[in-house]
């Protein structure tokens, strides 16, 4: 049902004798924009929606000051504004309908008559070429208030205290201290998935990051290459090209054949190797490292002459095939 403010939907056609002056002289008469408002319903409970709509139809060239019907502007007593909505409808003959609606509604129960206070809209006859916001206010329109009736089972003429002064009503001791047991034990629920999570986390860590044949293949050759290329004249030299081919066989029995080569002794290597389907002799493999460690860690006249360090490098192509 729609319902128009006092008796019915609020019209106003009110003619303004403003005069505008065409560049050839003639005088034209601009008529007002025409006011149109309704509310949807005449009572409401508490927590009721009221819709308000005003409808301005505006004549061609004329527009009118959207910020004098924002919702900011209206004037309320005992509403609160909860929505609003504006729209509007261009007319084949150039006039428009300007339309806006708001959403209303109360939680008060000391207003007898809930209302919406009369509201002025300016409005400004626009010219070819000139902005809006240079035009100077050509009128104003009025759009009339209104009283809703608010409908209550509460008795008349008689005060309320919605919100309560009070302070609250303290907790007993039991209470109080139930609640530092609660969070404790709201914690402890959570320990054993935090742990859970590290051990998971940990034990990824640890996983070998398996390598494909292939890539194991070049990045031995990469390693033995390198190993060629040094300057076997020194005693430097040779150290270096012995931690080569040691980290060679160490990393080759982790990534081919699944034991932990980088932490084994020359002699635990066989007992490792043991048992696993591997072609490869171990012992030729402990002696090499062996021979390894030897050159590595040996005194400055004891270090291996450059054929045995060839004859090192040709014995782990020979072990891995690594060619």
């Amino acid at each position: 049902m729609r319902v128009g403010f006092k008796s019915g939907t609020v019209a106003m056609s009110a003619l303004l004798a403003s005069v505008v002056c065409t560049a050839a002289g003639q005088v034209v008469a601009t008529a007002a924009p025409h006011v149109r408002a309704s509310v949807d319903r005449t009572a409401v409970w508490v927590g009721d929606r009221v819709r308000f709509t005003i409808e301005i139809d505006c004549p061609r060239g004329v527009e009118v000051l959207d910020d004098d019907v924002s919702k900011d502007h209206l004037k309320l007593d005992g509403f609160d504004v909860v929505g609003s909505d504006a729209s509007r409808i261009e007319r084949a003959d150039g006039t428009t309908i300007r339309r806006f609606t708001y959403e209303l509604t109360t939680y008060r129960v000391d207003v007898p008559a809930l209302r919406i206070a009369p509201l002025s809209v300016r409005y400004y006859v626009r010219h070819p070429g000139q902005r809006l916001e240079d035009a100077a206010p050509a009128g104003d329109v009025q759009v009339p208030g209104t009283s809703i009736a608010f409908r209550s089972t509460l008795p008349d003429a008689q005060e309320y205290a919605v919100r309560d002064s009070r302070p609250a009503t303290r907790r007993s001791r039991l209470f109080a201290l139930a609640e530092p047991v609660g969070r404790a034990l709201v914690i402890v629920s959570f320990a054993p998935a935090v742990i859970w999570a590290f051990t998971a986390l940990a034990r990824r860590r640890r996983q070998p990051v398996h390598r494909s044949v292939r890539r194991v293949r070049s990045d031995e050759r990469a390693s033995l290459g390198a190993a060629r290329d040094l300057d076997l004249t020194s005693e430097t030299a040779r150290r270096e090209a012995f931690t080569k081919v040691d980290v060679l066989v160490r990393e080759h029995l982790r990534d081919v054949c699944g034991v932990d080569g980088p932490s084994l002794t020359p002699d635990e290597v066989p007992p490792a190797l043991a048992g696993r389907s591997v072609s490869i002799d171990a012992q030729r493999v402990a002696a090499l490292l062996a021979a390894c460690e030897r050159a590595r860690y040996a005194p400055r006249h004891a270090v291996p002459s450059a054929d045995a360090c060839r004859d090192a490098m040709a014995e782990a192509e020979q072990l891995f095939g690594a060619r």
